[in-house]
């Protein structure tokens, strides 16, 4: 249902394109993403959604508080984060049952939104493990997806995201969202973490490449 309301609501706030280094994965796969706005889970879904692909999402618990939210994030399979709790891994255990049943995982590396205020593009930041223990313990591939131009929807205060969403239909920034080729990490968390970062960079570049606009902050 996400998947089919992001495909609908984000042409409305911007230019999406996408591009792909292959055309089908392996079922399941881990899907890596770079994080940098409240924008950029919707036109991932989106764009995920023109390349056939549904995935499980994993999102912050705070959503399941909604009643109604709760009923359909649960009823699509979604799976709550319970950050800093003792119920933090049980969302990794629910990925790896999502993974058994040979569904597409979605997780967001950094695991939180970057402190700037700014608007400009910039490379991924330090991942958490989350997505290097998930693909490990599954056996299922990690696949990176780079994303730019989301904060160019929303970014920085409350007051200025709420502005840019309610003018991207007007402005129609340009978004791109590109999918990296399916990569076996290697063994133990620390380098399967570093490959993992490794490879959302390089589908990030690939991604702001497509803006027409120079990135700044491009560590």
């Amino acid at each position: 249902m996400f998947s089919r309301i992001a495909a609908a609501v984000v042409p409305a706030l911007g230019h999406l394109t996408t591009s792909a280094e292959v055309t089908t994965l392996p079922a399941p796969a881990v899907l890596v993403a770079n994080h940098t706005s409240l924008a950029d889970p919707g036109i991932v879904l989106a764009a995920l959604r023109r390349m056939d692909i549904e995935p499980v999402v994993l999102a912050t618990a705070g959503l399941w508080r909604v009643p109604v939210l709760r009923y359909l994030l649960d009823r699509d399979g979604h799976v709550p984060v319970h950050r800093r709790t003792a119920r933090a891994a049980d969302s990794l255990d629910a990925a790896v049952a999502a993974l058994g049943a040979g569904r597409h995982v979605l997780i967001y590396g950094e695991g939180r939104l970057p402190r700037r205020r700014d608007a400009a593009e910039a490379a991924p930041e330090s991942f958490r493990s989350g997505p290097a223990r998930l693909s490990l313990a599954s056996g299922a591939p990690v696949v990176p997806i780079g994303q730019a131009g989301a904060r160019r929807v929303a970014s920085g205060s409350r007051a200025k995201q709420l502005a840019g969403f309610l003018t991207a239909p007007a402005r129609r920034p340009r978004l791109h969202v590109h999918m990296g080729a399916p990569l076996r990490l290697p063994a133990g968390v620390e380098a399967a973490s570093a490959a993992t970062h490794q490879a959302v960079v390089s589908a990030w570049r690939v991604a702001a490449g497509h803006l027409r606009e120079p990135a700044a902050f491009t560590r």
